[in-house]
């Protein structure tokens, strides 16, 4: 047999068996997480499910979660639908008036978020059944993708962590009675004009990579300009007076899939990072920015990189920031959009969310934490 047949069966033997051994190291683990789980006692309290009906698969999830209740014992259970006039923070307001004690948000991060909304500072807990496409904050919280029954199980135990959650108001919105809350990343500029540019239908087939192409379409519009002042954790005000920048974005966690957007945000210091992006010079800027953004995700520090000479990304932390602009600009919380605004203020409730996660961490919650409610 020639040598290089012998090669290519060699390097294909190597290849399956790496395969393999991913697939067994992966069933491993989930094995792992299911059996620490079923160790957790079962909290027999209220849970209201808040359902996104326009997510895949939601009547089966539905099904599914009332299959699981019955086998684990679990009677007092409530399902509530987001409607199109009705989200999920409606929707877990109801829930609370109705007697829930845990909510559970079955969804993506816009279900996650606006359940959260309601539920910060009530003391009652979220679970999460992450089913959208991108789950930022069930990820960063490690509860997992993909396993229902694993989530589940997580969502009605005893084991919880209490996070922050990030408030965006938009100061010049006079029917506002709320700050609109996000757990990742909220934004106005270029992210948000990024996103409201990104096709529902090409998101679903690709996932977070169709946001590159709503990228590129707005890669030459103007800069944003206005006056910025930011409150630090110590009560010092930073301001900024006419401030140039393509996008000015408020952090509670800085981890995107591949990509560290702010790798010093934590979502339970009480504080949030603040970034301004800028570019110059057109398609090199941009390009230049995004060896920024690489360079922040190998070292794991945040800032330019040094070879920049283009872009800038600039970061500063502080329980709030305020910004008065020259001219209307769009604004996003965690994917979702809220229209055009010149005057918002983005500020952080420290640890005011009780979130059901697969590990709690000693610091602020055990592995047994007391029911929330007896029936």
């Amino acid at each position: 047999m020639p040598v290089p047949a012998i090669i290519a069966i060699v390097g294909a033997a190597v290849l399956v068996l790496l395969i393999v051994i991913m697939i067994a190291l992966r069933l491993r683990r989930r094995l792992k997480r299911v059996r620490k789980l079923n160790e957790r006692d079962d909290d027999q309290v209220r849970y209201a499910f808040i359902i996104n009906p326009s997510k895949p698969q939601a009547e089966q999830h539905r099904e599914h979660i009332r299959e699981f209740c019955r086998a684990k014992g679990l009677t007092s259970i409530e399902f509530i639908d987001t409607q199109l006039d009705k989200d999920g923070r409606a929707c877990a307001l109801e829930a609370l008036d109705h007697g829930a004690d845990v909510v559970v948000a079955v969804g993506g991060d816009g279900t996650v978020r606006t359940v959260a909304s309601a539920l910060s500072g009530t003391g009652h807990a979220l679970g999460i059944i992450p089913i959208g496409t991108g789950n930022l904050f069930a990820r960063n919280m490690g509860i997992p993708i993909g396993d229902v029954d694993a989530a589940l199980l997580t969502a009605t135990s005893h084991g919880s962590r209490h996070v922050d959650i990030g408030r965006l108001s938009l100061l010049d919105d006079r029917k506002a009675d709320h700050g609109h809350a996000f757990l990742i990343i909220a934004g106005i500029g270029f992210d948000a004009a990024m996103i409201d540019d990104t096709n529902p239908k090409l998101k679903k087939n690709i996932s977070w990579l169709a946001y590159f192409v709503g990228g590129i379409k707005n890669l030459f519009k103007p800069k944003y300009k206005g006056d910025v002042t930011i409150l630090d954790a110590n009560g010092e005000r930073h301001t900024k007076l006419g401030l140039s920048f393509r996008t000015f974005m408020a952090g509670n966690c800085g981890q995107i899939p591949v990509f560290s957007l702010m790798p010093n945000a934590i979502y339970d210091d009480g504080i949030l990072d603040f970034e301004v992006i800028d570019t110059s010079g057109g398609i090199l800027g941009w390009a230049n920015l995004f060896g920024d953004v690489v360079h922040q995700t190998i070292t794991g520090k945040a800032g330019s990189s040094p070879l920049s000479t283009n872009s800038t990304i600039d970061q500063i932390q502080g329980v709030s920031a305020e910004i008065t602009l020259e001219r209307p600009v769009l604004a996003q919380v965690d994917g979702d959009m809220l229209g055009r605004t010149k005057h918002i203020r983005f500020s952080v409730e420290r640890r005011s969310l009780c979130v059901r996660v697969p590990e709690p961490w000693p610091v602020d919650a055990t592995g047994v934490i007391p029911p929330v409610a007896v029936l």
